[in-house]
């Protein structure tokens, strides 16, 4: 009998992108339709399968993504891109990696919904990318994303600290920007897609937010001490404002957590 976990494991051993987002969807729905399925237990790889392109650099040999032509608007759509495409891989890591934790099957239910979801921003951010005349891996990308994970891989409370709770809370924040940005270039078709990935991950961060919150309760722990001292452990400097703090409300991400690891507050 196929499981979750071989279900997680056949998307995070697919390299190439566009068959990695449409198994990311039919696996969620595999799931969904079967109650019954048990969880299982795999061994995720330190690194899930990946296309040969794009060029992976360091985020400081980027190039800074100027101007309203469609090269341009391709470049940065091509960053949101490559952060679903990790998106994907982080849910059905978040399946895999985490079973021996006695968690509640409403768990798993949340992470491949979040799987299916980040798999569907990819597939509308690759055929707009087409429309403009490119595809996923014509451009340079950086490989922060995933360094995170690997650095939290054995401790699912940094997992939920580090990934959904500073990493995905930061598209909150730089979202609207890029919606203006391409509002403003007449690019509406750009600008939908980018509403439905703020409204799907303001319910990403509120998936990893909730499930924090529980494991430290029943650990005893204070929630946002235990998130403060996880997230200085685990991530590589502070958090850099301006927040959106209505979005970030809306997932239960309250200031009190973040402001504290502000550089201004740090200073």
């Amino acid at each position: 009998m196929k499981t979750l976990s071989d279900l997680a494991l056949e998307v995070l051993s697919t390299a190439d992108g566009d068959q990695k987002a449409e198994i990311s969807r039919q696996n969620a729905l595999l799931w969904q339709k079967d109650p019954d399925m048990p969880i299982g237990k795999v061994n995720p790889p330190d690194r899930p399968a990946r296309p040969t392109k794009p060029e992976l650099r360091a985020p400081t040999e980027m190039p800074r993504r100027r101007g309203g032509s469609d090269k341009a608007r391709a470049t940065l759509l091509h960053a949101v891109l490559h952060i679903e495409l990790n998106a994907i891989d982080l849910a059905w890591d978040m399946v895999a990696r985490f079973t021996a934790h006695d968690l509640p099957r409403e768990f798993y239910d949340d992470w491949v919904q979040v799987g299916e979801e980040e798999g569907k921003h990819f597939q509308l951010l690759q055929t707009r990318l087409r429309e403009l005349g490119y595809s996923y891996g014509d451009f340079a990308a950086h490989d922060g994303l995933w360094e995170a994970a690997f650095e939290t891989r054995n401790e699912l409370l940094a997992r939920l600290a580090v990934v959904p709770m500073v990493l995905e809370a930061r598209g909150l924040d730089v979202t609207p920007g890029m919606i203006a940005r391409f509002a403003k270039m007449g690019d509406q078709a750009s600008v939908d897609i980018l509403k439905v990935i703020l409204n799907d991950e303001i319910g990403h961060v509120a998936s990893g937010n909730r499930w924090f919150h529980f494991i430290c309760g029943r650990e005893g722990k204070s929630p946002r001490e235990t998130w403060q001292l996880l997230v200085r452990k685990n991530f590589r400097g502070l958090l850099k404002p301006p927040f959106n703090e209505d979005a970030r409300t809306q997932a239960d991400l309250t200031p009190d957590y973040y402001l504290p690891l502000t550089e201004a507050a740090e200073g």
